[in-house]
């Protein structure tokens, strides 16, 4: 190498080294990239783990869906696929209901009438999710127990049939098998079809259960202006399969276990109901009802209960839903469509009284209402109607009350005449001797005036349960009453004051005020004309005129209809009162009673025995004072 080269090459190399240390980074620069390095470092880092940690989740979420589906294979068997799902909600109406289904469960959750309204002017709804809910537990092939209300469903059918709205929703379960819930439901009617169908499920289903467990449950809401009578009517009913219908109290917290078969079941309000109907019946029955203090809801209602299925047949189970209005014409309709054995008995869910006086609604009062409906706008107008035919009915007996009454009047003074030749109570047994012998001589029957009004009392009582179950009167209005199905305030006050607010309630109903104001005239004017002044009859005199006071506070909270009927009633009461007198010569028939009684006459049989008994009592009261000594 020449000496020109070496000289380059060390100029270039002083040239490199002055570069260098002139471009040489200080201290905070060297810490910056330093930073840099470290920054670039942890992200890599942070990647990687990421990327790691991404791996591994990916393996453990795939662990997991291996182990989940082993878990719902063996706790679902072949409906396991059927677990998880998205709800979907279907609705169905015709001109008088509408319901909404859901597919989480295959059940109705929700139900409307459309022709009624609640005291607040909102839509009936007799349950919706929130308080209503049912479902069926099927044992599995592998001896698991799943619930339809943990299954979801899906839509196979939503049309019109033959005029008809059906549903059909499927449950899944593999290879070609299934079970299908079909709702039906037919123009203008409160029957709800509710068939459970299969196909292939015999091997699905576990061969040595012949049952699935039925469950029900419903918080029974609040619909009318009156609590206190709203909840001492809503009940949950249940009909035995060929006897009778029967039903929980009312008015306290009752748990039964049914051994019998059931044809239906029944959660009843006062004037709307929802009754499942079994074709074959329930078994086992556990019946539950609760009271709820207060709130919206009134009760909750609770049945668990099993029903037979048939797996080798397409129709495994059948039902009819009644989801409607307790009106006594439509429950009669439906059990008439059923046919005599089917024996439902649906109409007893409206409250008509016992057997002896229930036949009184049943053959006249309700007959007559109906038929009045047909032409007659104003319910108030048609009371007044049935007050009167009622009256009309019963006026021979009342007229056989009124002339017996005017005997016993007119014949008052031969009466005091005996008191006062015997008086004392030593000679008690001698003053009714001597009074009887003048009832039969003058012809005068002393039982004459109540045995006719006893006639009276089956059509007093029928009708006292007729008008609180009348759901025809509800949202109808007369005079002031807005509603002739609950009480007709015309002041109320808020607050609780005691013993008033729980028996007597925070208003004051003016037709309760009118019946008890008229009752007390009536009372009054039966008074003056029958009492005569006997010892003891004074306190008698108080009584009587305490019953319409009570009957007040009673009534208070009672169906204005009812109050408005016994106030009617009682006015057209006093008018055959005064108009009886009118027409019977009290001095004519005093005259003839006196001249019967101077003619011999045959004791009647029941005058004789009660002569006798007398006799026999005295015997006793001789010998007695006679052992005394």
């Amino acid at each position: 190498m020449d000496k020109n080269s070496i000289t380059g090459f060390v100029l270039i190399a002083v040239l490199i080294f002055a570069f260098s240390w002139y471009n040489k980074p200080t201290e905070e620069q060297m810490q910056a990239q330093r930073r840099e390095k470290d920054s670039i470092y942890e992200f890599q880092q942070e990647e990687f783990r990421k990327s790691e940690n991404a791996n591994y989740a990916e393996i453990k979420a795939a662990s997991e869906t291996i182990k989940d589906s082993a878990a719902l294979a063996n706790n679902f068997g072949a409906f396991a696929s059927s677990v998880y799902g998205k709800e979907e909600i279907i609705s169905l109406e015709n001109e008088v209901i509408s319901l909404k289904f859901s597919t989480k469960g295959a059940k109705m959750q929700n139900a409307l009438l459309k022709k009624y309204d609640t005291y607040e002017e909102k839509p009936v709804i007799l349950f919706d999710e929130n308080n209503g809910n049912y479902s069926f537990s099927f044992v599995t092939a592998n001896q698991r127990v799943i619930s339809t209300d943990e299954l979801y469903f899906n839509v196979i059918q939503n049309k019109e049939i033959d005029g008809n709205q059906v549903l059909r929703m499927r449950l899944n379960a593999g290879d070609d098998a299934f079970i299908d819930f079909v709702y039906t439901i037919a123009p203008n009617s409160y029957v709800i079809k509710f068939d459970i169908q299969q196909k292939n499920i015999a091997g699905v289903l576990s061969p040595t259960s012949s049952f699935a467990n039925f469950i029900w449950t419903q918080n029974l809401r609040r619909q009318e202006k009156g609590r206190v009578f709203e909840e001492r009517n809503s009940n949950l009913y249940y009909k035995f399969i060929n006897d009778d219908v029967d039903y929980l109290k009312a008015d306290k917290d009752q748990k039964e276990a049914i051994t019998g078969r059931l044809k239906w079941i029944g959660y009843k309000n006062q004037f709307f109901s929802s009754v499942l109907i079994a074709k074959e019946g329930f078994s086992n029955a556990v019946l539950d009802s609760r009271i709820i203090k207060e709130g919206e809801y009134l009760k909750k209602f609770r049945s668990e209960a099993e029903i037979d299925i048939n797996t080798k047949e397409v129709n495994m189970a059948s039902f009819d839903f009644f989801l409607g209005p307790n009106l006594y014409p439509l429950l009669k309709d439906i059990d008439n469509e059923y046919g005599k054995d089917a024996d439902l008995k649906l109409e007893k869910l409206v409250t008509l009284g016992a057997s002896v006086f229930r036949w009184v609604n049943v053959y006249i009062v309700i007959p007559i209402f109906t038929f009045l409906g047909k032409y007659i706008s104003n319910y108030g107008i048609i009371i007044l109607l049935l007050t009167i035919f009622i009256k009309l009915i019963i006026f021979p007996f009342t007229y056989k009350s009124y002339l017996s009454q005017a005997k016993m009047r007119v014949i008052r003074p031969e009466i005091q005449e005996i008191n006062d030749k015997f008086p004392g109570t030593e000679n008690q047994m001698k003053r009714q001797q001597e009074t009887m012998a003048l009832y039969s001589k003058a012809g005068v029957n002393p039982m004459g005036g109540c045995l006719p009004m006893l006639f009276q009392m089956p059509v007093l009582f029928a009708l006292f349960q007729f008008f609180p179950s009348s759901i025809e009167l509800r949202g109808e209005s007369f005079l002031w009453a807005k509603d002739l199905s609950t009480y007709d305030s015309i002041v109320s006050w808020t607050g609780y004051i005691p013993l008033i607010t729980p028996y007597f309630g925070n208003h004051i109903s003016l037709f309760c005020l009118l019946m008890t104001a008229t009752n007390l005239v009536y009372i009054h004017l039966s008074m003056s004309a029958n009492t005569m002044n006997q010892p003891g009859m004074g306190g008698m005199k108080v009584m009587q005129y305490m019953m319409p006071v009570m009957f007040m506070v009673f009534f208070n909270n009672y169906a204005a209809g009812l109050s408005y009927y016994y106030f009617v009633s009682l006015l057209i009461t006093i008018g055959q009162t005064y108009g009886v007198r009118l027409f019977i010569n009290e001095d004519k028939l005093r005259a003839q009673m006196l001249d019967n009684a101077k003619k011999p006459k045959k004791k009647s049989g029941f005058m004789a025995r009660l002569e006798e008994a007398q006799r026999q009592q005295q015997a006793a009261m001789r010998q007695q004072q006679k052992n005394k000594k």
